[in-house]
């Protein structure tokens, strides 16, 4: 398997993909085009999201998956999958109900690299029930492409504005933990990615994370082997 799982298509006031650019190229080497799907996109057309990173993208050709009469096909020729962020909910519904999830799951088995942000990082976990998008739309299950055996938190932050007196991201991610202990979750930073390679999983050298497991908050140093985390049951 060939996945690099971003947090985020920005980090702080860049460029839309700027700070991802240099892992996608690395992620892909030789690959000149890519098939992209766009079904986290709610506010805008897929037709416009797509655009959206192929100019963000020039040095590869982007198509839309949408744009096929047989997206399962597509899949199985593609060079390499893209999996844009939005509405984790919408994305998995879509992916679920046109029934694209095996066909995924089997291009990625054979060597097909997948990048995905935010949403897209998402569901590349067991579940989509870390995810920090409201539940507009009800998917068939919250299971997920499961590619880590872990539970996957793009955009996390550890800030607490003041005077904010909602649940912070770690009391919500507490709160899974509680109910799931044996189940790691890892919290990927703006800017920062996982990166599965085969039987490997590092966290991207570019910023720190977390892991929540048994209730318990750690730091995970940026360039850590989380491979570890690909043996959880």
């Amino acid at each position: 398997m060939q996945i690099l799982m971003l947090s985020s298509s920005k980090a702080n006031n860049s460029e839309y993909l700027a700070p991802c650019r240099e892992m996608i190229q690395a992620h892909l080497g030789e690959v000149t085009s890519c098939l992209f799907i766009p079904f986290a996109g709610i506010t805008m057309t897929y037709d416009a999201y797509t655009q959206k990173v192929q100019d963000a993208l020039p040095e590869y050709t982007i198509t839309g998956i949408h744009q096929y009469a047989d997206p399962i096909k597509a899949i199985s020729e593609a060079q390499s999958i893209l999996v844009g962020g939005g509405n984790t909910f919408h994305l998995l519904y879509q992916l679920q109900t046109q029934d694209l999830i095996p066909a995924i799951q089997a291009a990625v088995a054979k060597h097909t690299p997948y990048i995905g942000w935010s949403a897209g990082s998402n569901i590349c976990g067991s579940s989509i029930r870390t995810t920090n998008d409201m539940p507009i739309i009800e998917p068939p299950s919250f299971t997920a492409l499961g590619f880590v055996p872990c539970q996957l938190n793009p955009h996390y932050t550890d800030e607490h504005p003041e005077g904010f007196h909602g649940e912070t991201r770690d009391e919500r991610l507490s709160e899974f933990s509680a109910l799931n202990p044996d189940i790691p979750v890892i919290g990927i930073r703006e800017g920062g990615a996982l990166i599965r390679q085969g039987d490997t999983l590092t966290l991207a050298p570019v910023n720190d994370g977390i892991q929540m497991l048994n209730g318990k908050k750690t730091q995970i140093p940026a360039g850590a082997d989380l491979t570890y985390c690909l043996s959880i049951s």
